[in-house]
């Protein structure tokens, strides 16, 4: 695997015509996928199951060729996100349709009520290039089991993983149930015409706003799973060297292209030079003292990204910024070493972007209001870490700060459990994701009320009079 020859990608537009006609095909089949069975379903879920394991090795040598990341991480945050995905909706998928009883207040005496998860129609997914297999075939898995037929419009940037993706929808599933469909800006313009019942869109915040932009113009549901800057927090009570690990492994996991790493961080004056030095330690351990010869250790996923990442930190160097480990950069393999920056300036595109590589400004500081002031002068984070060991300080953390997701005492990790809503806040997503919360995404949730036996409504229709009046006043009063 390590010969395969790295390629640019190459975009191969959907036209227009076929767009079309692959929604109007789904849209005319959509009743007939919405009134299948759990079991039908779960049948779905788990043809899909097999075939992500048996092209598993497929899989790896794509996301290899498209930039260079290592089979067991391709497992690790790739696979078994995918798999656990499904084994949790097939485990629950018959309890979530059967919906839920709501109460009956005592003024409708005489009725039930209940919730009825129906699919939303005809959905669309747009998936970005840094967890392909991941952030295609999770939200794949929550459409199906809502009983949606779906397009799939993955990222242009990593066209190995499109590929064997391609392969596997076209040999699982009808173009009238699930499609995926290839291509650049100019395929999802055109899909975005389209007045899809639902749209599950994972990219940064900028193109969120042209998504939502677009999908307003029909009225359109929306899910962004976005991004932004995350914040992490090591206080004085920390275990220095499993924070530093944990930290690591999150900020370079994926070569930092991941929405929810660690994107700067806080540590207590008091531990800042015993965390800086174990961090490093650990960055060693983990690539090294060459992370370009650690097969472990992936690349930039293009040139294009390459001199953005190396962009922010040339920026920073020149306003000042100090470099206590990596900083070093191969530009022929689209390599940036693990890197630690500190004396980073708040002007600096490090901390005015979201860095989304593997760069990581740190900071001292003693108060952590004021640290908490900085967080909550940025937009809403994807996520918020803190390491603690004192309930009192998380608990002030987390209480006046606001983000989608928050982890105490790891990182990143919260993405793994499907029991949890994985999502953003405002800047950072809308709606959630995941287990029930991901079928709740792609399901309209319909309230269905019945009526048994005559009840006080059928008494206080007009004509109004003096006692329906009074029936009406003790209803306000007591009900």
């Amino acid at each position: 695997m390590n010969s395969t020859t790295l390629t640019e990608p190459v975009q191969v537009e959907t036209k227009a015509s076929e767009i079309l006609r692959i929604f109007n095909v789904q849209r005319q089949n959509q009743f007939k996928i919405g009134n299948t069975s759990a079991s039908e379903r779960i049948a779905k879920l788990k043809k899909l199951h097999t075939a992500v394991l048996k092209y598993r090795p497929q899989i790896k040598e794509a996301l290899f060729n498209d930039y260079r990341k290592h089979p067991s991480e391709v497992d690790l945050t790739e696979i078994y996100p995918v798999t656990s995905e499904i084994k949790d909706a097939k485990n629950n998928l018959k309890q979530w349709l059967d919906g839920e009883s709501v109460k009956t207040p005592i003024a409708m005496l005489g009725s039930s009520s209940h919730v009825k998860y129906e699919p939303k129609g005809v959905v669309l997914i747009i998936s970005p290039w840094n967890f392909p297999i991941n952030l295609t075939f999770g939200p794949l898995v929550s459409a199906i089991a809502a009983g949606n037929a779906v397009i799939i419009k993955p990222s242009e940037i990593t066209p190995h993983a499109t590929a064997i993706m391609k392969k596997i929808v076209t040999e699982v599933f009808d173009e009238n149930e699930v499609a995926l469909l290839e291509g650049g800006v100019s395929t999802s313009t055109e899909l975005l015409k389209l007045p899809f019942n639902h749209i599950f869109f994972t990219g940064a915040p900028s193109i969120g706003k042209i998504v939502m932009k677009a999908a307003a113009e029909h009225l359109t549901s929306v899910t962004l799973e976005l991004g932004g800057k995350s914040p992490t927090i090591v206080d004085q009570t920390a275990d220095v060297n499993l924070a530093a690990k944990r930290v690591a492994w999150g900020k370079y996991v994926n070569n930092g292209q991941v929405c929810i790493a660690p994107d700067y961080l806080f540590v207590h004056e008091s531990k800042k030079a015993e965390f800086i030095a174990a961090f490093k330690k650990q960055i060693e351990t983990y690539y090294t003292e060459d992370a370009l010869q650690e097969t472990s250790y992936n690349r930039i996923v293009n040139h294009h990204h390459f001199e953005r990442v190396k962009g922010y930190v040339d920026d920073a160097m020149s306003k000042g910024a100090h470099l206590e480990a990596g900083g070093k950069f191969n530009k022929s393999q689209d390599f940036i070493a693990p890197t630690l920056m500190t004396n980073v300036p708040a002007d600096s595109k490090l901390m005015t972007e979201e860095i989304f590589g593997p760069i990581l400004p740190v900071f001292g500081f003693t108060d952590i209001d004021k640290v908490i002031n900085e967080i909550n002068s940025r937009e809403k984070p994807l996520a918020l870490y803190i390491y603690s060991k004192k309930k009192k300080n998380i608990n002030h953390i987390i209480g006046n700060t606001r983000a989608g997701g928050t982890c105490i005492n790891h990182n990143a990790a919260h993405f793994f459990n499907t029991n949890l809503p994985f999502g953003g806040s405002n800047n950072s997503g809308i709606g959630k994701a995941h287990g029930l919360e991901g079928f709740k995404s792609f399901s309209n949730s319909r309230g269905v009320f019945k009526q048994h036996v005559p009840n006080a409504l059928d008494m206080l229709t007009p004509p109004y009079t003096d006692f329906k009046q009074k029936i009406i006043n003790l209803t306000i009063k007591w009900f």
